[in-house]
């Protein structure tokens, strides 16, 4: 199976120069933990955690209301495309620790492929996956 088989076409996104609280807003509205940063023209630019909002402005004594998403996003990005198939995205988010993971063509968002998502396919698949995950000590 393929991940343009899987994968959520419908993802919410974040500009880059919106706030932290846009953002803190917009995870709590659609109750979700990422939010991929896209430019107008759907470039993928990076990824905003929850966590990513704690850490990177609450915590560092930064108004969430004053700093842009760009400053506290991870820059890091692990996707893949819409042809990939599902062993191999699996694979790929045990590897990197992500449990959602971006769909991108020609560097665009296209969807978003979650654990969730591979647990619905393969039940098999998403428990190797999510160990992997879970067996290494984060590396960020």
């Amino acid at each position: 199976m393929l991940v343009k088989d899987l994968m959520n076409t419908q993802v919410i996104h974040i500009a880059p120069d919106e706030t932290a609280a846009v953002a803190a807003r917009l995870l709590g509205r659609y109750n979700i933990g990422v939010l991929p940063v896209c430019t107008a023209g759907g470039q993928l630019r990076g990824m905003l955690t929850d966590r990513d909002i704690v850490l990177r402005c609450i915590a560092a004594g930064r108004a969430p209301d004053q700093t842009p998403v760009s400053e506290i996003m991870s820059g890091h990005i692990v996707s893949v495309e819409p042809e990939c198939g599902t062993a191999e995205a699996a694979a790929l988010m045990g590897r990197e620790q992500i449990r959602r993971l971006p769909v991108c063509w020609g560097g665009r968002l296209v969807g978003m492929l979650s654990l969730g998502d591979l647990a619905r396919q393969n039940a098999l698949e998403a428990s190797q996956t999510l160990g992997g995950i879970c067996s290494r000590l984060r590396r960020r």
